[in-house]
């Protein structure tokens, strides 16, 4: 639209000393002609916007012209662009990079030091070790599914390694803990489904546009009231106390007297709780449930096979 697109060239010329029609063009996928136009326009609605002529030249904003930031204190701007620009790295989404540029274009010149130091002392990076490129494309997909409120087709293995094509109306993209899920109504079953995204392959972006259904997702019926939640118990020897008192301190976690740590925690059952005993190796043992003790014993028996010759 027009309007987003006049507003986004305010707040670029806002945010930088000097930009050129061609840069303009580029991002926005607009000819030049088009740009003067805009710029025209800006004008019109009373933002002074000087143009310079020549190699270096372009567009800025008159010496002084500044924006109300009363709004937000510094506090609030520094906080709001951490999450955006954490947000980012995982999104690589174009509507969050202009949003980090607005909220930059008001933090006051003699208070960017500050903001930046902030970044320096706090780090938020939500993409995975070596970007894989397949894990990237399907976050990209999947959110513009559900920014743009089109079908989404894939691939989906389940937990007994069935594969099945699923066609869903996604509504919400979730990151919790390290897994990323995507909640929507499944038309194959005709109800809502938690998808995770690790199981999800082939991702298709389908033409079809649908109109988003009132039932917003509820993280206490999808996550809190699993039926598969598994009660664990679990004995992690002294040399593990460190890792114990890292991940498991909002858990029940007692120390017996030669050192070992007594565990109980309740996890959904999945890949994901196997994975992460296993990580373990020999610290730790799975005392119940019997089937968990068994399922990991035979895990490990063929981990070993694999290196005994």
């Amino acid at each position: 639209m027009k309007i987003d697109r006049l507003l986004s060239i305010t707040l670029m010329l806002i945010n930088r000393h000097m930009v050129t029609a061609r840069e303009l063009s580029q991002k926005y996928e607009v000819t030049i002609r088009t740009i003067y136009r805009d710029i025209e326009a800006i004008i019109a609605a009373g933002i002074p916007v000087v143009a310079y002529q020549g190699k270096q030249g372009g567009f800025c904003l008159m010496d002084n012209y500044r924006i109300d930031r009363q709004l937000l204190t510094l506090n609030d701007m520094t906080s709001i662009l951490l999450a955006l620009k954490g947000l980012n790295t995982a999104l690589k989404n174009e509507n969050v990079s202009d949003a980090i540029e607005k909220i930059e274009s008001i933090v006051p010149d003699d208070k960017r030091n500050i903001v930046n130091q902030q970044f320096d002392n706090v780090i938020i990076d939500l993409s995975y070790w070596g970007e894989p490129t397949a894990q990237k494309n399907r976050i990209s997909i999947i959110n513009q599914a559900v920014t743009e409120k089109r079908l989404l087709s894939f691939r989906y293995r389940n937990l007994r390694g069935e594969e099945l094509m699923r066609t869903i109306e996604p509504m919400t993209l979730i990151l919790k803990m390290n897994c990323w899920y995507v909640y929507g109504y499944c038309r194959d079953r005709d109800d809502y489904r938690l998808f995770r995204m690790s199981r999800m392959f082939e991702c298709a972006l389908l033409d079809t546009v649908f109109d988003k259904k009132s039932k917003l997702f509820d993280e206490k019926e999808f996550f809190n009231n699993q039926t598969n939640v598994l009660k664990i118990r679990l004995k992690f020897s002294p040399v593990a106390k460190s890792k114990v008192e890292e991940f498991f301190s909002d858990h029940y976690v007692e120390t017996l007297s030669d050192g070992s740590l007594i565990v109980e925690v309740d996890f959904p059952e999945d890949e994901w709780v196997y994975s992460t005993l296993l990580s373990y190796g020999e610290t730790v043992e799975v005392l119940s449930p019997p089937h968990l003790r068994q399922l990991i014993k035979e895990k490990l028996k063929k981990a070993y096979n694999l290196y005994k010759t």
